[in-house]
């Protein structure tokens, strides 16, 4: 599965997933846990020294993620399904908390919504090997001129 990060591929991830079971197995590891893993161990999770990172999806608890962005070095929100668009409402709102780390989505990720995704916030996919081709990173600038604001510029074309 290509990973790109700011618009690049990405060869080398640094992130290990982990589960409930495996969580122990890496203690120094930067890691990305499940939301139910989070949830349920917080408190140690928020306690230690390593890089943390948590995946979400639309059904989940928001709040709590938003409750410890400054914990967080990246929040990956996953995308079920292309007609569950929560996860752009999720990265909007993480920018405008002012979060600084690395918004990756997974899931439903295909190479239409990729811009989309950029202008809410996001600056990483996950993007299965099927969807992928060399035309991928060619749809970052496709689009020009855009109407609304976005994550880096709030202003509609008509205050710019």
């Amino acid at each position: 599965m290509p990973l790109l990060i700011n618009q690049n591929v990405v060869a080398d991830d640094k992130w290990l997933r982990v589960d409930a079971d495996t969580l122990a197995q890496h203690p120094e590891a930067a890691v990305i846990v499940p939301f139910d893993v989070f949830a349920a161990e917080q408190e140690t999770l928020l306690a230690g020294e390593r890089p943390l990172a948590v995946q979400i999806n639309g059904d989940q608890d928001f709040d709590l993620v938003l409750a410890n962005l400054e914990r967080l070095s990246l929040v990956v929100i996953e995308f079920p399904a292309f007609t569950d668009g929560r996860g752009f409402s999720f990265a909007r709102i993480l920018r405008r908390k002012g979060f600084t780390g690395e918004i990756r989505a997974t899931g439903d990720v295909s190479h239409d919504r990729l811009e989309y995704m950029t202008r809410c916030g996001f600056d990483a996919f996950e993007i299965s090997d099927e969807r992928f081709s060399d035309e991928t990173c060619s749809v970052f600038g496709e689009i020009t001129v855009h109407y609304q604001g976005s994550a880096d510029d709030e202003r509609p074309i008509f205050r710019r």
